[in-house]
């Protein structure tokens, strides 16, 4: 449930180079610009390009797959440019930020690839790539209330962890009437644990963190424990009277059990129950252990038993909560240099991918840029994420 896209990724990669021999390389340190080179130009990763601690984390077969993922998004490799203290990575159709750190042998110890640089789509062409998509899309984007571009944009579609944005916006007000405070104090407990994404599921029971801390984690990490916490404490019902088709309004928690092939029996009462059927089963699911994380690592699961609002609802969250300065901790794929603002959710699980970004440009404008992918079979992110980077450069 947790964002599939965080907005920098850190990788081991592996560079090439053809015109130095391995016997050279070992005599002739090479430059950090040669180095990224080698790595898009080269036919083949070698293993000593690597710092072993490197390669312990993310094997060279993995590597190559992301490196051909960069080029199928951008292109072909152009040229590594500098960049101040870091590189710019340069394709035929935009450039990658790069961060590389080399240990005392010349060899890759930490690579950070930073969200690309798009040359920037028109949005009827964005509209029309999405369009293409296999499955069912949504897109929407506005410019503070007119909309510029919109292809379902009122089909309720599954959201994965962009659905934080209700919760947020139910816990603001009540934090807006006095109810709650940022500054109150919950207590985790061991039944609120849920699976990842986040880090919360790890922490000894009985830790305090404050509701500011929680909201922070529930966005910017998309914590799903941290989330949970806030939906026991706002009370789901007070989420439901703005998500009136999730009813009841799930915890991570529950979607997990449910989702579980051993409770297959529960998945089955809770798919043909009425909203009261599935409220009194929901109370029976927290004896039943969670599933293993990586029951969500593949093929679809269960879809039916999601968060779904369309891309015209997650704006309208978005709008209510988009200058929280929580907000922007994490901006997604916009690059937040190119903004005054950027504030950000989405959510992903197999078969279901949410992109969901509040922009405001330097000139004052604000933009809205929310699309959701739904099929039966897991997503090329790539290809998404592509189309829609492209269409958020685009409003530049």
């Amino acid at each position: 449930m947790g964002l599939l896209l965080a907005s920098f990724l850190f990788f081991p990669l592996q560079p090439r180079i053809q015109a130095i021999s391995s016997h050279q390389e070992q005599a002739i340190p090479l430059s950090p610009q040669l180095v990224l080179e080698r790595l898009f130009t080269s036919p083949q990763l070698q293993q000593e390009w690597f710092a072993p601690s490197f390669l312990n984390q993310i094997p060279l077969t993995q590597m190559e797959q992301i490196i051909e993922n960069i080029e199928k998004t951008l292109g072909s490799y152009q040229e590594v440019q500098p960049d101040g203290s870091s590189y710019l990575v340069v394709f035929e159709q935009g450039s990658v930020p790069t961060k590389l750190v080399l240990d005392s042998n010349s060899q890759i110890s930490g690579l950070l690839f930073q969200p690309p640089i798009s040359q920037g789509i028109s949005l009827p062409v964005a509209r029309e790539m999405f369009r293409n998509l296999p499955g069912k899309v949504s897109f929407l984007v506005l410019e503070g209330n007119s909309e510029l571009a919109a292809l379902g944009a009122d089909e309720p579609l599954a959201v994965g962890s962009a659905f934080k944005l209700a919760v947020l916006k139910a816990l603001q007000q009540q934090i807006d009437t006095g109810i709650l405070a940022w500054d109150d104090v919950v207590k985790l407990t061991e039944d609120q644990k849920s699976l990842p994404s986040g880090m919360l599921q790890t922490w000894p029971d009985g830790s305090l963190l404050t509701v500011q801390t929680l909201a922070t984690l529930m966005i910017s990490v998309s914590d799903n424990t941290a989330t949970d916490m806030l939906i026991n404490l706002v009370g789901r019902e007070s989420i439901e009277s703005f998500a009136s088709r999730n009813r009841p309004f799930l915890t991570t928690r529950e979607a997990f059990v449910l989702k579980n092939p051993q409770n297959q029996s529960l998945l089955e009462g809770y798919r043909q129950g009425d909203v009261a059927s599935r409220r009194e089963l929901i109370n029976q699911l927290q004896p039943y252990p969670l599933p293993s994380v990586n029951l969500f690592a593949g093929d679809t699961v269960a879809v039916d038993v999601e968060w779904f609002f369309t891309t015209r609802e997650l704006c309208q969250l978005m709008a209510t909560v988009a200058d929280l300065p929580l907000m922007s901790v994490n901006p997604g794929v916009a690059r937040p240099n190119d903004w005054s603002r950027v504030a950000f959710k989405g959510g992903s699980e197999p078969g279901v991918l949410n992109l969901t970004t509040f922009l405001e440009a330097k000139d004052g404008k604000t933009y809205c840029v929310a699309a959701t992918w739904n099929d039966t079979v897991a997503l090329d992110e790539t290809k998404f994420t592509a189309i829609y980077i492209g269409a958020i450069a685009g409003l530049k």
